[in-house]
């Protein structure tokens, strides 16, 4: 049987369809000036570095004005940078340095809600009820005989109410807004045609920058029902989002008529610019997000979610490339990020379970304290690699997340003082929070007295364990069997499949996954723990040993087949 998605000719306005794009959490990936806090100037620094690893694109996390209720994702000016982190000059040399080496720019942009600091808000909460300035938000009145209660009982994604009331400028108890997630976050109102034309103002102001593309944060929330009837929403959790059914507040038909603009706006430029929904939704309704007419790519999450088994990948990814065939779009392949528990520690939890963080294994273990001696370190890298040597080797967008590729582990164990994810705050005991995969990157083993491992001259906002050492990236170096360097090897010989996007499965069973690309290549993934036979010809990469013959259990080999 085999899988074909849609195969034009590549273009320089196809570069996203096959791109190995590599997550930058700028906050914790290089801090230049020593405040403990990653910057701009920081990404810069490590281009050369960038550039070895072999990746065709950067996606930037939030790097803009933000008091990081939510790492960032509260914005307070959507066309600056946080003076913490540089400056517009600091951004327009990085963008140079990385175009400069082949490597395209993609940037979070952030729609369904501002930070409470943003200059509307400010001026919404200056203003009196009724005003142009709180049309830009979803302001309600209170119930109760003096607006005492919420409107209605809806609840925040991150725990606790999604109303919170103000005090109107006369100094006396007022309305309420919405916010799907942090209270610092309040929820734009996407009916008014305000919103439209500044976000459109927006995508101009950094794609006239250099940037190549735009990963939209919370595409599917923008547009929303807000009859305050709808009370027997108990809860708004991610299991919400998955429902088929009409849903007041996610996934709803008409936030498409958003992204044709946009669209039309990324059409303005040559190449396009891209984009790349993070739309959590069903998975029969994620094709929308990703037609041509609208954002053109959306994440797909499946794999992240997934158990570390056979059965589990090759169903997912023959969905997701029949998706992607009936579309147009390409699929895209991720199993780390920066909301979710490396994936390097899921596969080695006790449980052996993989579930992104989200399922039971990954709660359970974190809200024990995380302890590092509770995971099978080596054999949870070993099934990293081998799940991201078959990610690698699909068609579609692979996306890696900063540290993947030095094999880091989750750092589950930081002290409750040290915490800065929401998540945790608000749901203590519940949720741990995301800040385990945040903590910023080791680059060398041995740190100077006070400062981080490489990070930075003078410690690291969140805490670097001491077992960070041995996956610093200047320990790995040198290492030709590191994890970096199975990375670098991995992505050079991805360009050789890049040419055609066709995949044909071949006969395989029990725990064992093999299909052929074009040009010879075979890939065999051995999800077992008994070896299996390799087919004939010259093993081009292998994520564990073997004798070209054998590919040991737990990991996935290329093969240029001679037959």
């Amino acid at each position: 049987m085999s899988t074909t998605a849609s195969n034009p000719a590549h273009t320089d306005a196809d570069w996203w369809r096959q791109a190995a794009v590599y997550q930058i959490y700028p906050r914790s990936f290089a801090d230049a000036n020593s405040d403990g806090l990653g910057d701009i100037r920081g990404i810069t620094s490590r281009v050369p570095y960038l550039a070895k690893l072999g990746i065709d694109a950067v996606w930037l996390s939030p790097f803009y004005p933000s008091a990081l209720a939510d790492g960032g994702y509260d914005v307070d000016d959507y066309r600056n940078v946080d003076p913490r982190l540089g400056t517009l000059e600091d951004f327009d040399e990085m963008v140079a340095a990385l175009h400069a080496e082949g490597i395209r720019v993609i940037v979070d942009i952030v729609p369904n809600h501002t930070s409470d600091r943003h200059e509307w808000f400010l001026e919404a909460l200056a203003s009196p009820k009724g005003s142009a300035a709180r049309e830009r938000y979803i302001f309600r009145d209170g119930r109760g005989e003096d607006g005492e209660l919420p409107p209605n009982n809806w609840t925040s994604i991150f725990g606790g109410g999604a109303w919170e009331r103000i005090t109107e400028p006369d100094g006396t108890p007022g309305q309420w807004y919405f916010h799907l997630f942090a209270k610092e976050q309040p929820d734009l109102n996407w009916d008014n045609p305000e919103i439209h034309e500044d976000f459109l103002t927006t995508l101009r102001f950094w794609s006239d920058r250099g940037v190549d593309g735009f990963r939209v944060d919370v595409a599917h929330g923008l547009k929303k029902d807000m009859d305050l009837e709808h009370d027997d929403l108990e809860t708004i959790h991610r299991a919400d989002l998955f429902s088929m059914g009409e849903h007041p507040l996610w996934d709803r038909d008409e936030v498409h008529s958003i992204y044709a603009e946009w669209r039309r706006v990324f059409n303005e430029y040559n190449p396009p610019r891209t984009a790349v929904a993070e739309a959590w939704v069903h998975a029969d309704r994620r094709a929308k997000y990703a037609s041509p007419e609208g954002l053109g790519q959306a994440f797909n999450f499946d794999l992240l979610q997934a158990d570390f088994d056979a059965g589990q990948f090759r169903d997912i990814i023959a969905k997701n490339l029949a998706e992607a065939a009936a579309t147009g779009a390409s699929s895209t392949w991720v199993f780390s990020n920066h909301d979710v528990v490396r994936h390097a520690t899921r596969y080695g939890l006790p449980k052996g379970g993989g579930r992104g963080g989200l399922g039971q294994d990954g709660k359970d273990w974190l809200l024990r304290g995380g302890d590092p001696a509770e995971v099978d370190a080596e054999l949870g890298l070993r099934r990293a690699k081998a799940a991201t040597a078959l990610m690698l080797a699909l068609p579609g967008s692979a996306y890696i997340y900063q540290g993947e590729e030095l094999g880091l582990q989750e750092a589950g164990e930081i002290p409750d003082s040290e915490r800065q994810d929401p998540t945790f705050f608000r749901n203590k005991g519940i949720e741990i929070g995301r800040d385990g995969c945040r903590v910023p990157l080791p680059w060398e083993p041995a740190p100077a007295e006070g400062s981080s491992f490489g990070f930075g001259g003078n410690g690291s906002h969140l805490p670097q364990p001491a077992w960070f050492a041995e996956y610093a990236a200047g320990h790995q170096e040198d290492d030709a069997e590191s994890t970096l360097a199975f990375y670098r090897r991995a992505l050079s010989l991805r360009r050789g499949l890049q040419a055609d996007e066709h995949l044909e499965w071949l006969d395989s069973e029990g725990e064992v996954l093999h299909f052929a690309r074009p040009g010879g290549w075979h890939v065999v993934a051995n999800f077992g723990e008994a070896p299996v036979d390799l087919p004939e010809g010259e093993v081009l990469l292998a994520s564990a040993g073997t004798d070209g013959s054998k590919l040991p259990g737990n990991s996935t080999a290329w093969v240029l087949a001679t037959s």
